[in-house]
């Protein structure tokens, strides 16, 4: 065991693993959770885990029983309808309440059970609707009916001293929105708090309950709507998990559960639990089979009927996934929650106070931790829930999307985002009204990447802990954490290292320079003779290990040097760079073919090679579809004849290769306007004989729509968020601009990496990644590693391209095709991230744009071809 597990269960032992139990944790996970092996899985808020163990008891319930419709009269439906009485006792059972005073409605989730209550619940002008701001948008959804039906809204924010209110020492500050409230005394009030924040993981005083009920004056003095009788409805889909809250004891009108989030499956599958006084109270308009004793087709007449259950359970319940939830339970009642609270409250604490302790090599902060104010407040008040963002050492932060794709490809699986929770995500990252309309009209919109607009971050980053959570799980989190955010003293003494900006600029290596200044005052005399780009100088045996002496690389943005060995010396070179190959893709995110020479088409707003990505498939949906989508793409293979005129499209999955001609004649007449990335096209269709063989080719229905030259125009959203790059040029269907370029070098370089990588055990079997891996339409030999990052502009034969910057990769680049299988790893995205992120983004290869060179005669077509000779900075 090492010396941080020992640590660990020195404060936490007595909490952690079951150890009274009829399983230890290390048990459970060898037993019940082999598929785990390898992952960690930290979102259980979201979706917990089911167990293998009670998985084969579902299966073998399933297939030794007969379940029947429980509306009919059969054996077997009775048989149904037993397991269904059984299984709503369990889960009143599970909140301490008792069937005389509540009631069990079985629904399609907990938002189907809000639902229910947003509809039939009977608002008036006379009603108001106060709900806590850490509340889910499922809740947030009821405020439509109270409004519609001409009810007050409003938000209340309890304070962390509401965890002593039971003394009534405290008066809790509430908070009314902006709606204007009518008040009578025998108004009827619905007031809704959860069990637990699922974004701080909060858990909240459940005395609120009654004092809510009972002494609603004491804490809401002061606001016109303090009278009144209130009904609580509390959201226990996330908090009932670990801390079950007892009916008995705090006597809320209507409990909310989901069945996955107690323990895995099954999915789909919630209830409402309602006081029987309360049920009373909802009124259905919609009545269907089931829920009716009578009615008459042609006159309008219904007889409901009157037990709270078959009034409220519209058509046929989901009666084999309500016989599974019986094994589900046994599982929680084995370990019992007392165990299982007690158990993630000491990961949760664990990594709570270890990202707090965590600091850069200037002592700066690393993490934010939300709802962490006070770590006095005893572990048992937070649910199994850490919150938080990251910081650089200069202050700014971390993208919890670059967090989120990092924890990937390291094998863990988190949440990012607000998670569905509105309120409490302003409330903690500060956000102000002005701050979120400002984000909305930026773009940003829920599950985007715009992680951070205007400086702050839209969201944050979460992990949660089940039941089957271990300590490993949480250091391998922790240790990510520290690897990949942590700023540290540089090991090999050349000051410090910043992994955030991992891309070399040596011109800021003070070392580096020193050293480069010694080599070229050494050149002077042999320089005035030459010009950069001729200079070839034969230097003496002792230069030959300075650059290993220096440590680093040069990357020059005036121009690049690189060491060849040759007999008892080596050859400083500057500006040897050649056009190594070109690659055409016509169908985006299909494979491309590479050819010796091609054409470059002026479009009369900007340069492309000719018919790159120029035609997309469609989904009938109109989804545009790509690898990141449809991996299978890729096996789509492609050529032109340009004598022909056609291009020619073959596929494993077709027998005939189909041929298309590259003239305007092959449409069907049909278009459409398609907007991708901030770019509108008009798009021409072909007929069903092209789009059955796509379809065919990739499994699903689609379409071919090739992009029309004559009426295609730039979206115009300058300085807008998601803006492409490459804004003053047509694109074709190209993402970001129209070139992208890779150095053979960087990939062997990468390579190296990647095999280094895993000879120390840091990653899988060792991948040879080809520069094509990167879907490149140029590449390029010669040079150092990475001398094309220093490149503002390039000029390739007697055509001029200016640089826009890195590309952003993603895990597209993790995508292989092996004997016609679409295989995905980690790699290379994996290596790359661990020394070519800068500001969230993993740098590899650059963009380009055409340009026509100052005082050169252009010529409305000219050609790329292979062998070319490259010159950085010419212009």
């Amino acid at each position: 065991m090492d010396t941080d597990k020992e640590e660990f269960l020195r404060e936490f032992g007595a909490d952690y693993g079951y150890p009274n139990g009829p399983k230890t944790i290390d048990e459970i996970r060898a037993t019940e959770f082999k598929r785990l092996d390898g992952l960690v899985y930290l979102d259980h808020a979201g979706a917990t885990l089911y167990s293998e163990l009670q998985m084969e008891a579902v299966f073998k319930d399933l297939a030794t029983s007969v379940y029947g419709n429980p509306h009919s009269q059969s054996d077997y439906s009775s048989t149904t309808c037993g397991i269904m009485k059984e299984a709503r006792q369990q889960v009143l059972d599970y909140f301490n309440a008792s069937p005389k005073d509540y009631k069990c409605i079985f629904t399609s989730g907990a938002t189907a059970a809000l639902k229910l209550v947003g509809e039939a619940f009977p608002w008036s002008h006379q009603s108001s609707f106060m709900y806590t701001m850490e509340n889910h948008n499922s809740v947030l959804g009821i405020r439509e009916y109270a409004l519609g039906q001409g009810a007050a809204a409003f938000a209340i924010d309890i304070e962390e001293t509401l965890h002593h209110v039971a003394s009534r020492s405290t008066v809790v500050p509430v908070r009314v929105s902006q709606h204007q409230i009518q008040r009578r005394s025998e108004a009827r009030f619905l007031e809704k708090e959860p069990t637990e924040c699922n974004f701080s993981g909060l858990r909240f005083n459940l005395d609120l309950v009654k004092i809510i009920k009972e002494d609603s004056e004491r804490i809401l003095e002061g606001s016109p709507i303090c009278n009144g009788r209130w009904m609580v409805l509390i959201d226990a889909a996330k908090g009932c998990s670990t801390n079950p809250l007892d009916l008995s004891k705090h006597p809320a009108d209507f409990v909310v559960v989901s069945f996955y989030k107690l323990f895995g499956y099954p999915t789909g599958l919630g209830a409402l639990i309602a006081r029987n006084d309360a049920a009373k109270l909802l009124k259905k308009a919609y009545f269907s089979g089931g829920t009716v004793a009578a009615s008459i087709a042609d006159i309008d007449f219904v007889k409901r009927r009157e037990e709270v259950e078959e009034l409220f359970e519209d058509g046929t319940t989901s009666f084999l996934s309500i016989a599974s939830i019986r094994h589900g339970f046994k599982i929680l009642n084995s370990l019992t929650i007392s165990s299982i609270s007690q158990h993630t409250a000491s990961l949760t604490m664990y990594v709570r106070k270890t990202l707090l302790a965590l600091i850069h090599d200037n002592g700066a902060s690393v993490c934010t931790v939300y709802g962490s104010d006070s770590l006095k407040v005893s572990c048992h008040e937070w649910g199994p829930i850490v919150s938080f963002n990251l910081r650089r050492p200069d202050g700014s932060w971390f993208g919890y999307r670059e967090v989120e794709k990092l924890a990937s490809l390291s094998g863990i699986q988190l949440r990012t985002g607000c998670f569905c929770n509105p309120g409490a995500c302003a409330k903690y990252l500060g956000l102000s009204h002005s701050d979120l309309l400002s984000n909305v009209e930026a773009g940003h919109v829920c599950w985007d990447d715009y992680d951070v607009v205007n400086g702050k971050p839209t969201g944050a980053v979460r992990v949660s802990f089940g039941y089957m959570s271990t300590y490993e799980d949480a250091k391998k989190f922790i240790d990510f954490v520290r690897g990949s955010f942590v700023s540290l003293p540089n090991q090999i003494g050349c000051g410090y290292h910043f992994r955030e900006r991992s891309i070399p600029f040596p011109d800021k290596d003070k070392k580096w320079f020193a050293g480069f200044m010694a080599i070229l005052v050494m050149l002077i005399p042999y320089m005035s003779h030459h010009s950069y780009s001729r200079v070839e100088l034969i230097l003496p045996k002792f230069l030959i290990g300075m650059k290993h002496l220096l440590g680093c690389t040069y990357n020059s943005k005036a121009f690049c040097v690189f060491w060849v060995p040759e007999g008892s010396g080596s050859r400083l070179l500057a500006g040897s760079f050649y056009l190594n190959s070109i690659t055409i893709y016509p169908i985006k995110s299909c494979a491309g073919f590479s050819t010796e020479s091609w054409p470059l088409s002026n479009t009369g707003i900007g340069h492309c090679l000719r018919y790159d990505r120029e035609w997309i498939l469609k989904s009938l949906t109109g989804e545009i579809l790509t690898q990141k989508k449809v991996p299978e793409m890729c096996l789509i293979g492609t050529s032109i004849d340009l004598h022909q005129g056609i291009l020619f499209v073959e596929s494993p999955r077709c027998k005939e290769r189909l041929q298309i001609s590259l003239e305007s004649e092959s449409y069907n007449g049909s278009g459409e306007e398609i907007c991708i990335r901030g770019q509108r096209y008009e798009g021409q269709g072909y007929n069903n004989e092209v789009n059955s063989w796509f379809s065919h080719a990739l499994g699903q229905p689609c379409c071919l729509l090739r992009c029309s030259m004559s009426t295609s125009y730039y979206l115009n959203k300058s300085g807008s968020v998601g803006m492409c790059r490459d804004g003053q040029s047509r694109l074709n269907f190209s993402n970001e601009a129209q070139f992208l370029l890779i150095s053979k070098e960087s990939v062997s370089d990468l390579n190296n990496r990647i095999s280094s990588n895993a000879k120390k055990g840091s990653s899988g079997v060792p991948v040879e990644v080809s520069p094509m891996r990167f879907r490149p339409n140029l590449v390029i030999s010669g040079g150092e590693p990475y001398a094309e990052d220093g490149w503002r502009n390039l000029k390739i034969g007697d055509n001029y391209f200016t640089s826009l910057g890195g590309c952003n990769r993603c895990q597209m680049i993790n995508l292989v095709n092996k004997a016609g299988q679409v295989k995905k790893s980690n790699e290379p995205l994996a290596t790359l991230a661990s020394y070519r992120r800068v500001k969230g983004q993993i740098l590899f290869g650059l963009l380009l744009r055409y340009e026509i060179g100052d005082g050169v005669e252009q010529e409305p077509e000219s050609l790329l071809q292979v062998g070319q000779k490259i010159h950085p900075n010419s212009f």
